[in-house]
């Protein structure tokens, strides 16, 4: 009996070694997994200043000069047009003339009443002197001429509104009437652009509200022309959209041959100027967060995640306005998988002459 005890004992020390054992290794194997977690490998770059030519690429469009809708002030019929869809009128031309011969017999008529009652207020005012009539009187004659003055005033000023002229000199589009037809201030008859000058309107941030200027040229390109075109800043809004963030920017273009179109989409360059200590850093090194963008910094064999302000952008570099110094090495690789204060082991790019 006290045999088999004492076999079983010695069976059962060495299971227990054995466990204690396998425990030992897994303690052991915990920190290693650990340690590969708080450490990356990951290509670096340093950050050094160099020339940088900063344009802005921003999006716009071609507007007429000026551009009305051309209507009438008063209803009537079309008796007579005088433009041609599609021409070139000068400021000042006749484009349509509406009904108005009744305009017309009414200032007559008010004309012939004024010159009967200046007739008699010649007469009263010889019999006045001589007290044949009362002042009341003669007042009253000079009051009727005077409201026949402002009856004929107001017929000449309807008659004017009969004949419409163009305000400017431009090319006029699709007519909308035909002669013969009653029409009123609310009828579209044309439109009326001049398209000898066009205006160019774009927004750029307002961080870079200091960079563009009154006078400042400006080149776009249109989709399906070669050419770049040129113009000149004419007006930038005092203000910036609330929700956009963007000013408003127009330009004045001249449109020389009408190469181009109203209405036309362009892409426009802006110049900001050139600068030859820009920090530039590959864009694919930028985390963008909810509010703003980071880049991991190496210090000390560390990553220590950094709040940048990022300025012009090319097709692969983005310039860094804050945030970062000269000497600064950042990682451009594994970018998804670093945390602040990580271990990284940072190699660089061999580059070929």
């Amino acid at each position: 009996m006290n045999i088999n005890n004492n076999n079983t004992l010695l069976l059962f020390v060495p299971a227990i070694c054995l466990l204690v054992a396998c425990g030992s290794k897994k303690k052991d194997a915990v920190p290693a997994k650990s340690a590969r977690q708080n450490s990356l490998t990951a290509e670096g770059f340093v950050v050094n200043p160099e020339r940088f030519e900063r344009n802005y690429t921003a999006s716009g469009a071609l507007l007429p000069n000026e551009e009305i809708q051309i209507l009438s002030e008063v209803a009537g019929r079309v008796t007579a047009i005088s433009f041609s869809e599609g021409a070139t009128v000068a400021k000042g031309q006749v484009l349509l003339q509406v009904y108005n011969d009744d305009i017309k017999a009414q200032i007559r008529k008010s004309r012939a009443q004024k010159e009967l009652q200046e007739k008699i207020k010649a007469r009263q005012a010889e019999l006045l002197q001589i007290g044949g009539i009362s002042q009341q009187d003669y007042e009253t004659t000079t009051a009727q001429i005077q409201s026949l003055n402002a009856d004929i005033a107001y017929a000449e000023a309807m008659l004017r509104k009969t004949t419409i002229i163009a305000p400017f000199s431009g090319r006029i589009g699709i007519r909308n009437v035909s002669t013969g037809a009653v029409i009123s201030p609310t009828t579209v008859i044309a439109t009326l652009q001049q398209v000898s000058t066009l205006k160019l309107d774009f927004t750029v941030p307002d961080q870079y509200r200091d960079e563009v200027s009154t006078g400042k040229r400006v080149s776009f390109t249109i989709n399906g022309k070669l050419d770049t075109f040129a113009g000149v800043i004419s007006a930038i809004e005092p203000t910036a959209d609330a929700v956009s963030h963007t000013v408003k920017v127009r330009a004045i273009v001249k449109n020389d041959g009408n190469k181009l179109m109203s209405g036309s989409f362009a892409h426009v360059v802006i110049p900001f100027g050139s600068n030859t200590s820009a920090l530039l850093i590959p864009s694919q090194a930028i985390i963008p967060t909810g509010r703003d963008k980071k880049v991991a910094v190496i210090k000390d064999g560390k990553a220590r995640m950094t709040t940048v302000v990022v300025g012009t952008r090319t097709n692969d570099m983005a310039e860094i306005l804050q945030g970062l110094t000269a000497g600064d090495t950042i990682i451009i690789t594994g970018i998804m998988q670093v945390k602040n204060d990580m271990d990284v082991k940072v190699s660089f790019k061999k580059t070929t002459s």
